[in-house]
């Protein structure tokens, strides 16, 4: 029985604005560049190499319109920097600039005092089980038939 009646997506998207929420707090009280949501789900995808931002637009679920304008940000924050590409002379690779790795160092220590907080809150036992479900791969997600007397919204049945 679900006590909130929330679907599981619902509740791991709130359980992410809550890190997210922290993060963001946390790293305004330590005079941190003010970032995004945006922005730091872009930042914790980038390669140590570099990563271009049709790769972390794809990682990250946005538009590649939307990634470029977090990129733009965090460059004019110096936080980020591009630099050519030396596979493709057409892309640039985006990377942490000095002051980029010491705030992912950062926010890195403020996520593990954050579980820390969680596991206080819930039990360690608990954030260990979440965490060990999250981490167990789910496989492709599944294409699920109709249930019996279930169809498609809109779609004609015969008779």
């Amino acid at each position: 029985m679900h006590v909130t009646g929330r679907s599981l997506p619902q509740l791991l998207t709130e359980a992410r604005r809550w890190f997210e929420d922290a993060l963001l707090a946390s790293l305004e009280e330590a005079e941190v560049a003010p970032v995004s949501p945006t922005q730091i789900q872009l930042f914790s995808v980038l390669d140590t190499e570099g990563t271009t931002v049709s790769e972390l637009a794809r990682r990250t679920g946005v538009t590649r319109q939307t990634a470029h304008q977090a990129v733009h940000g965090l460059v004019a924050a110096g936080l980020l920097e591009q630099t050519p590409d030396p596979s493709s002379g057409r892309q640039r690779l985006i990377r942490r600039t000095a002051l980029g790795e010491r705030a992912h160092r950062q926010a890195g220590v403020v996520l593990e005092r954050l579980e820390d907080e969680l596991a206080e809150r819930i039990g360690r036992a608990a954030v260990e089980a979440l965490r060990s479900a999250l981490e167990t791969p789910w496989g492709a997600p599944p294409v699920l038939p109709p249930s019996p007397g279930e169809g498609r919204p809109g779609a004609r049945t015969s008779g």
